[in-house]
């Protein structure tokens, strides 16, 4: 007997808010992962269920969306978690890269807020054969906390983790335990990802240019302010015409003139010649 009913409904009307919000699907082998997080925050709250803290959601919204957000989503992400990001950066910035840094040969990417390592290795998957041999790739994936961190350099998943990922997928960049349980990521898709501690508010040590910087579902928990110094560090450290990717719910706002909009949370720095 659970301490807490979550119904079917519970659960759907948890998932829409979550995905209108950060744009995360939660499949229903998620459910205990959503009932455990959220748990919390009822107990916290004393409340006697789910239904219950809906109605306290909807009634505090201002105030309890964002712990509502923080439990369900802290260090949760996916493999090519939404995928058009991934489809423009392979057939629309690839090929623009392939004749803007022909000289140099040299591309970099950055996946800030990487958190247990889906994203920069759905990077390197979509990257992967696009470049000539003789052009340095290379993708810096960085987090604040330690622990998920040592969890993507790891590289090792779930069949629950992985199974948004087609068996093509899994059999040219995974290696799979015995039992099927656990995939683990092959060397040569991490060869050219490089994971390092970082808390985006500090000093960057990074020199150089990125022509790419996903910084995804990381923003949505910063105040305008904070969210303004680092869109404008953001714009200092990219490349000439380079793009930034933010969340699925994350906005840069129009007063951000150093940026173009291209729409689905895409955006790309102006150069004034």
């Amino acid at each position: 007997m659970k301490e807490f009913l979550l119904t079917d409904s519970d659960f759907k009307n948890i998932s829409s808010q979550v995905y209108d919000a950060c744009g995360i699907v939660l499949a229903e082998h998620k459910r205990e992962m959503v009932y455990s997080r959220l748990a919390r925050r009822l107990r916290l709250l004393k409340l006697k269920s789910f239904k219950d803290y809906l109605a306290f959601l909807e009634e505090h919204k201002e105030r309890e969306f964002s712990e509502f957000i923080n439990a369900i989503t802290t260090n949760l992400t996916s493999f090519f978690r939404e995928p058009h990001h991934f489809n423009y950066l392979k057939n629309t910035i690839v090929p623009r890269l392939l004749t803007t840094n022909a000289k140099q040969k040299r591309v970099r990417v950055w996946s800030a807020g990487c958190s247990t390592g889906e994203e920069p290795y759905t990077i390197a998957m979509t990257l992967s054969g696009l470049f000539p041999t003789n052009w340095d790739v290379k993708i810096l994936a960085t987090d604040l906390d330690s622990n998920v961190l040592a969890k993507a350099q790891a590289g090792t998943y779930t069949a629950a983790n992985v199974n948004g990922l087609d068996k093509s997928q899994l059999k040219r960049w995974f290696l799979k335990s015995h039992d099927g349980q656990l995939y683990k990521v092959k060397p040569q898709l991490q060869e050219n990802i490089f994971f390092k501690r970082l808390n985006l508010l500090e000093q960057w040590p990074m020199k150089g240019s990125f022509d790419v910087i996903f910084c995804r579902n990381v923003v949505i928990y910063f105040d305008k302010p904070t969210k303004d110094t680092l869109f404008h560090r953001y714009f200092d450290l990219l490349s000439n015409a380079g793009h930034l990717f933010l969340g699925h719910s994350e906005t840069m706002g129009k007063d951000h003139k150093e940026f173009k909009n291209l729409g689905q949370t895409i955006y790309q720095k102006v150069v004034n010649e």
